[in-house]
């Protein structure tokens, strides 16, 4: 099964939806309603094979708002996205070949 942590109100996340509908069904998370907790955050981290700061949204106010810093540690990040989840980067697709930051949205043609 294909997920989507999908914002709508993004022109992104609705093109990488658009496309992965195009290849089959998909759950489409809201994630800024239903937010992913730290372990979903922990694993797609680690399907996506990036650092933390690599998923947030380093330009967004809650960011300054918590004191954040792009230099913290991992876990300090992942609890932050976990509780705002407006700091995490959309959209993002995860599939059984594994996860892909919708941007731009063709690159996760590779994981569909």
């Amino acid at each position: 099964m294909t997920t989507i942590w999908h914002n709508p109100r993004c022109s992104k996340s609705r093109a990488t939806l658009a496309i992965v509908e195009e290849h089959g069904p998909v759950e489409i998370r809201k994630y800024l309603e239903d937010a992913p907790n730290e372990a979903d955050i922990r694993d797609v981290l680690a399907q996506l094979g990036i650092p933390a700061i690599q998923l947030m949204r380093t330009g967004e106010a809650e960011f300054k708002e918590l004191g954040l810093s792009k230099t913290d540690s991992d876990e300090v990040l992942i609890a932050a996205m976990a509780k705002a989840p407006k700091l995490i980067e959309r959209p993002v697709v995860i599939t059984d070949k594994g996860a892909r930051i919708g941007r731009p949205p063709e690159s996760v043609k590779e994981i569909l």
